[in-house]
């Protein structure tokens, strides 16, 4: 059981799999890092100074009252809210991460289809094969030519 555990951990399929999780990860925090710091500040400013990480409702003050300044300031008092602003962070985060994906996936998918369309050129052994394949027809089919002759001739 060990070594049929092991030969399924160590395959192509599994390792390829783990790389692309982590990797993925990383795109992960790196197109959050691009929506929060680097979208969604001047889209706030055109919008008059918003800062959508401090978008929220609140839905029950905390143990102090509101209003709440930031939405951690609402956190620390207990406040229970809705974070409209991370909301928004979040689902352009994901279109983001969507289109990338989907870019991947049609340049793999355009390489696949050239390799299809261009057949691979045979090895040269097989190449040499067939060569040796066709001269050896040709000489059965002479040497049954031959013989069919002197049957001929000598009626």
């Amino acid at each position: 059981m060990f070594k049929e555990f092991k030969e399924f951990a160590m395959g192509g399929n599994v390792v390829d799999m783990a790389v692309g999780i982590v990797i993925g990860a990383a795109f992960g925090t790196i197109v959050s890092s691009l929506v929060a710091d680097i979208i969604m500040p001047p889209i706030g400013l055109l919008m008059g100074g918003i800062d959508f990480g401090n978008v929220f409702t609140v839905l029950r003050e905390g143990s102090t009252a509101g209003p709440y300044a930031t939405l951690e300031a609402a956190q620390k008092a207990g406040a229970i809210t809705i974070n409209w602003g991370n909301f928004i962070n979040t689902i352009i985060s994901f279109v983001i991460i969507a289109f990338a994906i989907f870019l991947v996936v049609r340049g793999i998918n355009r390489m696949r289809k050239a390799q299809e369309e261009a057949p691979a050129e045979p090895p040269a052994q097989e190449v040499l094969l067939s060569e040796l394949r066709d001269l050896m027809k040709q000489q059965t089919q002479l040497q049954a030519l031959a013989i069919k002759e002197a049957r001929e001739q000598g009626r």
